[in-house]
């Protein structure tokens, strides 16, 4: 670009690119290239990743992002090219209002328009992702400059546009929904913990890596102290919240790397790979001191304390495969029980 020459906004580019969009997308093997590609995949990230390129290729623009529904039904960014911390707010501003409205929305200054929250600047443009008459997702364009113009695609482009996104949409509300399915699988209705049936699949696993590498491999049994006491006075929805918050506590006290899963009733594991005895032990004194100074169902104005029994064991210490693993852990953890609750005990060393 020439020095001083002015910069040609986004709705200027893309006016001047529309002949060329249209003839691209109107190919005869248009519709069922992007079905074919669109269902490449059963991954939600790789759907919005083929769409969020697609996109990029009918307009570059500075960032592009596609936004749905994860997992667990939160809004989340699931591809970008090009996003940055800053143009966050300018991203959220159209996208919340593409979910909320199910329909276009292009904008030639977010700054100005009130549509926008505070924050928001630049020009967009988004496209709801329609599958079953509802808006699955959102397909956006972002320039962090302002525009002279609101972006237009005309009629015709517009109307393709969105014949083009119908399978994408489709393959990605299949994908979400396919995920959400193998999540429920593996994972404890209340808690949203793992169950007990992934855990023994990732401890069988874990075993297995152990004894082949030489690395250890911790596993913790845990037990709240008092759980019933809960139950028969205030109730099973009280003991229900109980659970919930001492699994966030258990949770928030483990790695990144560990597989915590509710065993069942007020029984929690957490697995420990490539963790020896001392490390076990370190995260087993983090659960029990956090459940212990916890304040359980404070927000409902009872404030009530619980203790926990965790039972420690170690393969190969304690243990030489994940049945025995398990069964130490759990005995370790009763050993707990009898001399008092409140403590951690570890599995001796097999003999």
């Amino acid at each position: 670009m020439v020095r001083g020459a002015r910069r040609i906004d986004f709705a200027s580019r893309l006016k001047a690119r529309l002949r060329a969009l249209r003839a691209r997308l109107e190919r005869p093997d248009a519709v069922i290239q992007a079905v074919r590609d669109a269902n490449a995949t059963l991954d939600p990230q790789k759907v919005a990743a083929w769409l969020v390129g697609q996109a990029d290729q009918w307009i570059p623009a500075p960032c592009w992002a596609v936004v749905a529904h994860d997992v667990n039904g939160h809004l989340a960014v699931l591809a970008d090219r090009g996003l940055t911390p800053a143009r966050g707010p300018s991203l959220w501003a159209a996208a919340n209002w593409v979910m909320r409205h199910g329909a276009e929305f292009t904008s030639a200054d977010l700054s100005v328009d009130q549509r926008a929250a505070q924050h928001a600047a630049g020009t967009v443009v988004a496209f709801p992702l329609i599958c079953r008459q509802r808006a699955v997702g959102v397909l956006l364009a972002l320039d962090p400059e302002p525009s002279a113009a609101v972006p237009s695609f005309g009629a015709a482009v517009a109307s393709t546009l969105r014949m083009l996104l119908e399978p994408a949409a489709i393959a990605l509300d299949n994908a979400v929904a396919l995920q959400k399915a193998e999540a429920l699988s593996v994972t404890d209705d209340l808690t949203r913990l793992y169950n007990p049936r992934y855990l023994n699949l990732v401890l069988r696993r874990e075993a297995k890596r152990a004894s082949r590498s030489g690395r250890p491999l911790s596993l913790l049994f845990i037990d709240l102290d008092g759980f019933k006491r809960v139950n028969d006075t205030h109730g099973h929805l009280a003991g229900s919240k109980s659970l919930v918050e001492a699994a966030a506590i258990i949770r928030g006290s483990a790695r990144e790397t560990d597989v915590v899963a509710r065993f069942g009733g007020d029984e929690f594991a957490v697995i420990l790979p490539d963790t020896g005895r001392e490390g076990a032990v370190a995260v087993a004194e983090r659960v029990r001191d956090r459940v212990r100074v916890f304040r359980f169902l404070a927000e409902d104005g009872l404030a009530l304390r619980l203790t926990a029994s965790i039972g420690v064991a170690t393969l190969p210490d304690a243990a030489g495969s994940a049945e025995e693993l398990l069964k130490a852990a759990d005995q370790a953890m009763y050993t707990v029980k009898d001399a008092g609750k409140n403590g951690i005990h570890v599995a001796e060393e097999e003999r």
